[in-house]
């Protein structure tokens, strides 16, 4: 209990920042939005009695009666509790305190990366906010190797060409793409970039030292790859070896000592999973 709990703060914190960017920056300088939230914008627009957290709740109804049995009870319930969150704080900062306009551009980029904060902290629960959310999760399934950010832009550019056929003007369909791509790229930072893992290719006459320092020293388990000098011909012993990014000053300088001439690749490393790392989990974005 304690543990689902906390999930659904944290949904609900992200939420909440969801809807902030929405009040704060979109809103008060017409910048469009992607997604039903976006949908919801034009339609404000058009009906102005109607608010967009009202809105943004009933046009999400469809789609969490199509996805349902494809997104799972938790998902499903994480995501109405989301979406409820979201709507009604979307409406209720509107009502509290009207944000006054700013420099569209400004707004734009502050308003996408707040979003994608927002947006990326309630994925990282397994929720979404509704709406293309819902899409992209879907999509997920069907393409897992795409990241969440990259599934949700096409039914975005969608909503953001009708926000430009009802804004009379290209300008504001514009900074929501340039919006968009902040929060994509804010987003899947949250998501994905959050494990600091590098992985490290060496190649060493020395490479039994290096190893044993490694193993016994740093307590990094290390591979051995066969390996062969493409000029030379040599037969040469590659040591594969994950590690955080807070070890990798450590690791070249011992290396270094060992031997000046080692050769090394160190890389980025994402979703390393297994002893000292993550752990694999179906449900994972």
């Amino acid at each position: 209990m304690r543990k689902y709990l906390k999930s659904y703060a944290i949904v609900a914190l992200g939420s909440v920042i969801f809807a902030l960017a929405f009040d704060w920056f979109f809103a008060p300088n017409q910048v469009a939005m992607g997604g039903i939230t976006g949908l919801a914008q034009v339609i404000n627009a058009l009906v102005p009695w109607l608010s967009v957290g009202v809105l943004a709740f009933v046009l999400n109804v469809p789609l969490f009666l199509a996805g349902w049995k494809y997104i799972g009870f938790h998902l499903l319930a994480s995501s109405l509790f989301s979406m409820f969150v979201s709507s009604v704080a979307i409406d209720v900062i509107a009502a509290v305190y009207p944000f006054p306009a700013m420099d569209p551009m400004l707004a734009t980029l502050c308003g996408g990366a707040l979003m994608g904060l927002g947006l990326g902290i309630v994925f990282s629960q397994g929720a979404t906010t509704g709406g293309t959310d819902v899409v992209a999760r879907l999509l997920k399934l069907r393409i897992p190797w795409l990241p969440m950010g990259k599934l949700m832009l096409l039914p975005d550019f969608v909503v953001l060409a009708l926000a430009a056929v009802v804004f009379g003007g290209v300008e504001a369909a514009l900074y929501g793409a340039v919006g968009l791509f902040v929060a994509t790229r804010v987003m899947d930072t949250v998501l994905y970039g959050l494990d600091t893992s590098k992985v490290a290719y060496i190649i060493s006459d020395r490479w039994k030292a290096v190893s044993d320092m490694l193993l016994k020293d740093l307590d990094r388990g290390v591979t051995l790859l066969q390996g062969e000098g493409g000029y030379t011909g040599t037969e040469k012993q590659v040591l594969l070896v994950a590690f955080k990014q807070k070890e990798i000053v450590e690791i070249k300088q011992r290396v270094h000592e060992i031997d000046p001439h080692a050769f090394m690749i160190v890389c980025d490393a994402h979703d390393v999973l297994g002893e000292g790392f993550g752990n694999y989990r179906k449900e994972e974005l």
